[in-house]
């Protein structure tokens, strides 16, 4: 069985938790519980670029507040 999320043929979504954590997910799959849709149904690589272009900090938000920052 090949991995779903390296089918460069496949579409996918770009999701996002509430801490601001980023996932590329296969649009076929149900998006698991405390995850949203941030970007797509789209290419594998419009997806990667999107959370690329968005996820510049990879600390979770609760972390940041708790830092003060």
């Amino acid at each position: 069985m090949s991995n779903p999320f390296e089918n460069a043929d496949g579409t996918y979504l770009a999701l996002i938790n509430d801490e601001g954590q980023y996932s590329l997910w296969p649009s076929w799959a149900e998006i698991p519980a405390g995850w949203t849709v941030a970007f797509g149904e789209d290419t594998r690589q419009a997806c990667l670029d999107h959370i690329e272009a968005n996820w510049t900090d990879m600390r979770p938000k609760s972390l940041i507040r708790a830092m003060g920052e």
